[in-house]
């Protein structure tokens, strides 16, 4: 699929069968799964949606060479906790620095074209990650929730890289176009900064 995304959602699936499930298909990559509470989220993500995530983790590395931040990619990383009976696997995701054994990142990047059938924010919340930058299709940018207390809130910038102008590197997520160029384009841009 060019503009969709194929979902599915299983209910009743213990966290053993989540689990046996996302080890068995770990390197076949191509299927996100979502769990909570018992329910089981499957996604094949499209070619849109995998080019998005793709343009703005390239754009979030381009910034931190730009400016020195010692930011690490973790891209689709699995993270789940059985005590939570929670567990997901981010478009892109990025920790300020080493990221700790059994620990979540700082940022987590959703990508949506379409809408989802388990709340991955609470499972975000459950598994405790701080920020979460979600990029919806035809929305316009990215949107910036953070973590307080259980719940999350909108924010306006980034706490964990509050120098990073996201509405300028939203700017730059144009699917369709030579990512080359692109990073290119925004390099120059933070350049003239």
């Amino acid at each position: 699929m060019l503009d969709g995304e194929s979902r599915f959602v299983l209910d009743g699936v213990p966290w053993s069968a989540y689990v046996a499930l996302r080890d068995a298909l770990d390197d076949q990559g191509g299927v996100r799964m979502t769990y909570l509470e018992g329910s089981l989220e499957l996604m094949s993500p499209s070619r849109l949606h995998e080019e998005v995530k793709k343009i703005i983790g390239l754009l979030v590395q381009v910034w931190a060479i730009e400016r020195d931040v010692d930011l690490r990619g973790f891209g689709s990383t699995t993270f789940r906790r059985e005590a939570k009976r929670g567990g997901l696997e981010p478009d892109e995701c990025f920790t300020l620095g080493v990221l700790d054994d059994g620990g979540v990142p700082d940022i987590a990047i959703e990508v949506s074209i379409t809408a989802e059938l388990v709340d991955k924010m609470a499972v975000y919340a459950r598994l405790g990650v701080p920020e979460v930058w979600e990029w919806r299709d035809g929305a316009g940018g990215l949107a910036v929730h953070r973590l307080v207390g259980e719940t999350y809130e909108r924010r306006e910038r980034s706490e964990v890289v509050p120098a990073l102008d996201l509405a300028q590197l939203a700017g730059f997520v144009r699917p369709g176009e030579s990512h080359t160029a692109l990073a290119k384009h925004y390099q120059t841009a933070l350049r003239a900064r």
